[in-house]
């Protein structure tokens, strides 16, 4: 016999090493260091007008840097799509299979062959949300929720999955009962008998409590006790937050409040070990005539807020040290939903993928104008005290050193002569000075990005001017870029800044304090 080449051999080896290591998936290790860090992602609804092809989906979730989502079925186009996209996806199991799974493990095996085995790990499915509302929606179905996610999970097992994608069901907030305080929240008694099994498969299985949480409609339908600003994150003076009587926590905003209200249902259950995945939450962009605090503001401040609060890591006031991963309602205006007005408007973006409205998320995010010019604008946000608004002026005047010249008396941005239009003229040119950072457009929180040219009659505010001057100079590599990339119109960054950006962050906040201070 031939004595085998030891470098052919050795060569082959490496190859089928190489191949190994290209079909392992590559976000595993990622995986398995973030996968307890808290994740904001997005819910994909599909009643759409002209919907993206599930590829452009995928480029869009990419271009957006949007790492998770979930969607209300098991598309095999989109779960194909995703496919070496390290995008983790949540898939879900509509209402109406519930009877054949529940009533059949066979049914239930070849459900999860189909779907998951076929696709994993290429695709990253990480959950499987079984049902949705179920016990508020179709009580009828609530006896076979349990046994639909016990032949589920056998399957998952069967199929040694069972370690890596967790299985629930999501609940409407309405299966809590007195949700404020928080202490005295329990779950509605009726539904005793279903929930502590629910529950306490959960907490065999190692999932998490997936519930829809909407403080838009807890405030809409408590005008006269919650306050707006409660239910948008909006800093309260302190005599306004909300105190437990009980524990003498505090509560600043209503999403807390209702997170904290489940933990508290489930200890009366004696379930601990059980965290809570928000697997929706949101705010409508526009409403009809019933539904006047639905607007692009409200829903930018919420959204915006939202983010900042899961990556602050934070927690809520009963439990600091877990902070619940959400899932924002939703990435497309769903236009062909039926009335009232506001069920098809709560998409960050238009079907088009053009955005609804830019986020404001300094520090955790950023984006890109959904204008070909890359033009935005900073101006301050309705609603903001007079005084509020006269210090952040004084300070962008001041301190922060903008061009506030054309306000003055008998310049052409003095009119109208009130502290909302001087301070936006103010925070403009701030903005437009730091390069348009996405931190720089903040103050404390009472200024805003938009897109919309806030010049008027003869007064240019500093964006405009900028654009003037700039179609007299060579395009920049920026405006290049975005020109070529016709979806790139917003981008959720990754929250890990680089060691060179945290230096020279610290070093900066230790220089001037008082600066980052104000602005941050």
């Amino acid at each position: 016999m031939a004595k085998p080449n030891l470098n052919n051999l050795m060569i082959h080896t490496l190859l089928q090493l190489i191949i190994a290591f290209t079909q392992f998936p590559t976000s595993s290790l990622a995986e398995s260091s973030n996968k307890n860090e808290p994740f904001v992602g997005v819910n994909i609804g599909t009643d759409v007008s002209n919907l993206l092809a599930p590829s452009e989906i995928v480029l869009f979730l990419k271009k957006q840097k949007i790492t998770h989502i979930r969607i209300y079925d098991a598309n095999p186009d989109i779960l194909g799509a995703l496919s070496g996209s390290n995008i983790s996806v949540t898939i879900s199991v509509p209402n109406n299979q519930l009877l054949g799974i529940g009533s059949s493990n066979t049914t239930a095996l070849s459900w999860i062959r189909k779907n998951v085995v076929a696709y994993y790990p290429k695709t990253l499915i990480a959950g499987i949300s079984v049902g949705d509302e179920v016990l508020t929606t179709v009580p009828s179905s609530a006896p076979l929720l349990l046994p639909a996610l016990e032949s589920l999970y056998t399957a998952l097992v069967a199929s040694k999955l069972e370690n890596s994608i967790k299985i629930s069901t999501p609940h409407s907030a309405s299966i809590i009962q007195e949700p404020f305080p928080p202490s005295q929240a329990f779950f509605n008694q009726s539904l005793s008998s279903i929930i502590l099994p629910l529950l306490q498969f959960l907490s065999r299985t190692g999932s998490p409590l997936m519930l829809n949480l909407y403080p838009y409609y807890v405030f809409m339908q408590n005008k006269d006790l919650v306050p707006l600003e409660y239910s948008l994150f909006k800093p309260l003076k302190s005599s306004k937050e909300m105190v437990d009587p009980n524990t003498l926590l505090h509560y600043t905003n209503v999403y807390d409040a209702m997170i904290d209200a489940a933990y508290f249902s489930m200890k009366n259950f004696n379930i601990t070990d059980v965290v809570i995945l928000v697997t929706e939450t949101g705010w409508p962009s526009e409403g009809d005539s019933k539904e006047p605090y639905a607007t692009k503001e409200n829903a930018d401040t919420y959204n915006s807020n939202l983010i900042k609060h899961v990556f602050d890591r934070s927690g809520t006031p009963l439990h600091p040290e877990t902070t619940s991963s959400v899932y924002i309602y939703e990435l497309f205006n769903e236009d062909l939903r039926s009335e009232p007005v506001s069920e098809a408007n709560w998409g960050l973006f238009y079907g088009n993928a053009t955005p609804s409205y830019l986020l404001r998320v300094s520090g955790v995010g950023g984006f890109l104008a959904n204008d070909s010019a890359n033009q935005t604008y900073c101006v301050a946000m309705d609603g903001v005290d007079g005084k509020t608004l006269q210090a952040a002026l004084d300070w962008a005047c001041g301190p922060g050193r903008a061009n506030c010249s054309d306000i003055q008396p008998g310049e052409t941005c003095f009119e109208p002569n009130n502290v909302k239009n001087h301070a936006s003229y103010a925070f403009d040119s701030y903005y437009h000075n730091q390069g348009k950072a996405t931190e720089s457009c903040d103050f404390k929180g009472v200024a805003m990005i938009t897109t919309t040219d806030p010049s008027h009659g003869s007064c240019i505010f500093p964006g405009s001017k900028q654009l003037i001057n700039n179609t007299k100079q060579v395009v920049n590599s920026t405006q290049s870029s975005n020109a070529g990339e016709k979806l790139s119109f917003m981008a959720f960054k990754s929250t890990q800044i680089c060691a060179s950006n945290n230096i020279l962050y610290i070093s900066l906040v230790a220089a001037f304090p008082f600066v980052f201070l104000f602005i941050l």
